[in-house]
């Protein structure tokens, strides 16, 4: 069996003059004395002093960087700067050597790009292994929050025969062969014989499963994967990626809005409360990265500041109408310095939604009633005839990061809406029977994990913050 002392615990209650056993991966190796070493158990590194005349010349040679070293030696306060203790080492084993000739990453500076290509080793570097500690607590505060508050967790699946988006950009799951597939009288795939009896894709939304859930235990949330094949290739948009969608009875669009921003500041604080040393780690990158750019181009915050500022205070919450009249008095407008037009029954683009965020409110904001020309037929129509209630939350440099609404409860609106926007009723019966049988007033809203991870560490492509990344043409790992 294997005894060692995580570095974590060791730096939290240090007790000099006794021995510990660590093992991790060097992280740096100076002079062939000093040795920095990391186990993944925190941000924290913990200094090896390793005396040459103390051990043979094959063992110092195989020390190297991202060498994988067990250490047992003495715990003793530190003679330099930086740390408080540091271990003497008294025994080294080399679990795992790491030939630099060879090494795809070398004790230096790597672009995001090249760390992306090489991603089997990226969760080694200072900058990724904090970036995914974070994406866990995340995910570990996703999942406290809903608990805490009686929500259910409900797994809804990952094939599925609805399209909840109405947007099409599906993958879609079968066996049959591609070469030559059963064909129907009109020539067309007969996927009646297909593998579930009828046309599969993968899932782009667990929210209309989920409304079921919510229509019998109350509150219920979904966290998985969900998937959309577009042919994007922006920092924004992923072809894999999480999608958190609480669902709750007996609920209007202004509860909707308040359980968002509630859950929005929870994350955040969990991450600013219990990961701080990562944070400062990454606030430091950022601000190094900056430097040298052009004042108009650098965050006006830096990243801790920018989360404390997003917690400190209530979002912003204005109307869509109200939006499009504060865009077309801005100065940008004036100016045309807009890229795309802005007129009321258009979908706001990034720009706008930045704009209103940074530049406007200069904090989160939360635009609601929009028109019901450009939004999903589940959500519900106004009195006005001409919006629904349904909200976007638009945070500083990501843009939107939480869509939601009230649904749709009356039977016959939610089916005339269906008939103008061409979702077939005998697909989504089962829909409709919601309504039919005890149905309720609910909402929900979904948040796309991956776009919160960048938020809380401020990095800058979306394929940065996901483990192994899935767009077009990359499907590695």
């Amino acid at each position: 069996m294997i005894h060692r002392q995580e570095i974590a615990n060791v730096l939290k209650s240090p007790t000099v003059g006794e021995d510990v056993t660590i093992m991790g991966w060097v992280r740096a190796w100076r002079g062939n004395r000093f040795m920095v070493l990391n186990d993944g158990s925190g941000a924290e590194t913990l200094q090896v002093v390793v005396n040459g005349e103390d051990f043979d010349e094959e063992t110092i040679r195989a020390i190297g960087f991202h060498a994988c070293v067990g250490v047992t030696g003495e715990l003793v306060e530190s003679q330099g700067s930086g740390q408080a203790v540091e271990v003497v080492a008294k025994s080294i084993t080399i679990h795992g050597a790491a030939d630099l000739s060879e090494y795809p990453l070398q004790a230096k500076s790597q672009t995001m790009e090249f760390l992306r290509e090489n991603a089997q080793f990226r969760m080694r570097t200072n900058t990724f292994s904090a970036v995914f500690r974070l994406r866990h607590a995340l995910a570990y505060a996703v999942n406290k929050y809903f608990n805490d508050r009686n929500f259910y967790y409900l797994h809804t699946p990952i094939i599925t025969g609805n399209d909840a988006e109405g947007a099409g950009e599906m993958f879609r799951v079968t066996t049959l062969d591609p070469a030559s597939p059963p064909k129907d009288e009109d020539g067309n795939v007969d996927y009646s014989q297909d593998f579930f009896g009828k046309g599969t894709h993968l899932t782009v939304s667990g929210q209309l499963q989920a409304e079921i859930g919510a229509l019998a235990m109350g509150k219920v949330y979904t966290f998985g994967p969900t998937f959309r094949a577009e042919n994007s290739h922006t920092s924004r948009h992923l072809s894999e990626f999480w999608m958190i969608e609480p669902e709750i009875a007996f609920a209007d669009i202004d509860n909707d809005q308040d359980l968002a921003e509630d859950f929005l500041k929870y994350l955040i604080n969990y991450c600013l409360d219990n990961y701080r040393a990562d944070l400062e780690f990454l606030d430091a990158r950022i601000k190094q990265a900056e430097k040298n750019m052009k004042a108009e181009l650098r965050r006006p915050m830096g990243l801790i500041e920018m989360l404390e500022f997003t917690v400190k205070d209530e979002f912003a919450r204005i109307t869509y109408t109200e939006a499009i009249n504060l865009i077309q008095r801005s100065k940008p407008y004036k100016k045309k310095k807009f890229e795309f037009p802005v007129e009321w029954g258009t979908d706001l683009q990034a720009e706008h939604e930045r704009w209103l965020v940074e530049k406007h409110f200069k904090k989160p904001v939360i635009v609601r009633d929009y028109p019901k020309s450009f939004k999903a037929f589940y959500m519900r129509l106004n009195d006005d005839n001409e919006t629904v209630a349904a909200m976007d939350i638009l945070f500083p440099y990501i843009g939107e990061m939480v869509g939601g609404s009230q649904r749709e409860e009356r039977e016959e609106v939610l089916r005339t809406r269906m008939k103008e926007m061409d979702v077939h009723e005998d697909e989504l019966a089962w829909y409709l029977d919601l309504r039919k049988f005890g149905g309720c007033p609910h909402a929900g809203f979904g948040l796309g994990f991956e776009r919160m991870v960048m938020y809380v560490t401020g990095m800058g492509n979306i394929r940065d913050v996901i483990p192994f990344p899935r767009a077009p043409k990359t499907a590695d790992f």
